[in-house]
């Protein structure tokens, strides 16, 4: 997003916020809020998976991993009097440390091999804090008495419009062309003097550190939750499919997609319930088969067409 285009689309999205930051001047309905705050949440997180997989070309399904041990590292370290914006920064550090540990080994695997060996890494990290961990890790009285989900709003909304900034910066360095070469032809950047290793090392490494910000968000908001909630497959494959929603390898698609993502599973659940699970793999199924660029790509068709007729 470059260009025109690229300042167009920034203005309306500090409008957007702007608006956003407004809202519990006006309403005062937690369900609504909270609303919001799944939006930036699920934008933090579709964000950090849009950094390794949209950009970088290498498909992540074990995000739910790197998000579990932010939300677990942020719980305990805030619940032990530390800041809860420390804690969070410290969750996003504990991810990172689970992608040194494991994640950069398994980048030695390649396409279908890397993503089947990133989904063993969430289904064995579930098991194992499942196992381990099991019950439901409630807030100390101190703690939930100073809870307030107004904060907690304006905290997810801060921290979302900082990671789209920073995905945007990211995306027009030299690090993202790199990446952008990696995700075009592998063997093509290598051989123009691309370190490819190097390049999706650092690209992981900012791709978790991101997941585990998110997950920490997450501890924070929560009240209570099993300890294994965080590590659920769904957090692998819920950033997947709003990527590919809003439009994989753009700034503004990850946003789009959360945006969508978030009101159409709230409607669907109340009317729908567990049929939900069904439609959304049906969207998904949809959308890579006729959307492969996503809303963002649709949006570029509709111009184009528009062009073309005048």
């Amino acid at each position: 997003m470059t260009g025109t285009k690229g300042k167009t689309g920034f203005i309306v999205l500090g409008m957007l916020l702007v608006a956003l930051l407004l809202i519990p001047l006006f309403i005062k309905q937690d369900y609504y809020l909270s609303i919001v705050f799944l939006v930036g949440l699920y934008t933090i997180l579709s964000q950090s998976w849009n950094i390794f997989g949209g950009y970088c070309g290498q498909i992540n399904l074990g995000q739910a991993a790197f998000f579990g041990i932010g939300a677990l590292s942020a719980r305990y370290i805030w619940v032990a009097g530390i800041p809860y914006f420390l804690a969070i920064f410290a969750g996003g550090l504990g991810a990172v440390l689970l992608a040194c540990v494991i994640g950069i080994p398994s980048l030695k695997l390649k396409g279908h091999y890397f993503a089947i060996g990133t989904l063993a890494l969430a289904m064995i990290s579930v098991i194992m804090v499942t196992d381990m961990l099991p019950g439901v890790n409630f807030l100390p009285p101190a703690l939930s008495a100073g809870y307030s989900l107004v904060e907690r709003y304006y905290l997810g909304l801060l921290v979302a419009a900082g990671t789209v900034w920073g995905t945007y910066i990211l995306a027009n360095s030299k690090l993202g062309l790199a990446m952008l070469s990696i995700r075009e032809d592998e063997d093509a950047a290598e051989a123009i003097g691309i370190s490819t290793f190097r390049t999706k090392v650092v690209s992981l490494m900012i791709s978790s550190f991101v997941a585990g910000v998110a997950g920490g968000l997450f501890a924070i908001y929560s009240a209570s939750f099993y300890r294994y909630v965080p590590f659920e497959l769904w957090w692998s494959f819920d950033p997947v499919l709003i990527t590919f929603i809003g439009g994989s390898g753009t700034v503004i698609g990850p946003v789009i997609g959360s945006i969508c993502y978030v009101i159409l599973k709230e409607i669907f659940a109340i009317s729908l319930g567990q049929v939900n699970v069904l439609i959304f793999g049906a969207v998904f199924i949809m959308i890579v088969l006729f959307l492969p660029k996503g809303l963002i790509g649709m949006l570029e068709k509709l111009q184009k067409a528009k062009n073309f007729l005048r």
